[in-house]
């Protein structure tokens, strides 16, 4: 035992969303029950490579008394990781495979209108001095979100603009930029982000909460979950 710098995991603010399990290279965390945890402190080297990686800023570092980091003892448990692969006890929330309905909703014989008023919609792709989005009513969604939600147009997208990204699968730290300059470019006269229920889908929060931040914007934003079903579970008012 040695007093050293370790990783301190706070379950209060994990989501569970795995970001950190697939960036420590030494396989010390997993999610068991919902929330990430140290499986072994001689894993953990201390370094922190897992702390950008998560959108929760529920991992810090600590100086304290714990066993020595042991490097031999890593290479066994990543061999053993390696052999045992077929054998995952984890899945993201996000990825687990489930039916929802039996057949799909019944259809109206009358086309529903796009409430699309702008093209590119990507945030990766959205220039932030484009006019549609100069004081407008913005919207920041997950790009799920109009699948899962078939009264999307109507309920949501109407008379706003929209900006979609993944924030599990894309760079999480661009989008933070981009949308800082949208948000200090655009000066929007609303935001509201709209996420799934899963997880990892509830870092387009951070990510907006960020931004509004680096932008020094006084303003706030409503926070809007939409169950895999395609309702609304939840919308949250955030304060600036």
């Amino acid at each position: 035992m040695s007093v050293r710098n370790i990783v301190r995991i706070d379950e209060d603010k994990c989501n569970g969303c795995g970001k950190c399990v697939t960036a420590c290279a030494e396989g010390a965390i997993q999610v068991i029950d919902g929330k990430a945890k140290i499986i072994s402190e001689v894993y953990c080297d201390g370094l922190g490579a897992c702390i950008g990686h998560c959108p929760q800023d529920a991992i810090t570092i600590e100086k304290r008394e714990a066993p020595d980091f042991d490097e031999k003892a890593v290479e066994k448990h990543l061999a053993d990781q390696k052999k045992d692969a077929p054998k995952i006890d984890f899945v993201c929330p996000g990825m687990m495979a489930k039916k929802l309905r039996e057949k799909p909703a019944e259809a109206s014989d009358t086309e529903a209108p796009s409430q699309l008023t702008h093209w590119p919609i990507q945030l990766k792709l959205v220039p932030p001095s484009a006019p549609y989005l100069a004081g407008a009513d913005l919207l920041l969604v997950a790009d799920c979100v109009p699948f899962a939600m078939g009264d999307f147009h109507n309920k949501m997208l109407k008379d706003k603009s929209i900006v979609i990204g993944c924030p599990k699968l894309d760079d999480v730290q661009f989008y933070i930029e981009k949308l800082t300059s949208i948000l200090t470019t655009a000066k929007p006269n609303s935001l509201t982000v709209v996420h799934m229920e899963v997880p990892c889908c509830s870092g387009l929060v951070s990510i907006a909460s960020q931004a509004i931040s680096l932008s020094r914007l006084q303003m706030g934003f409503d926070d809007v979950t939409i169950s895999l079903q395609g309702s609304i579970i939840e919308t949250k008012k955030t304060q600036p």
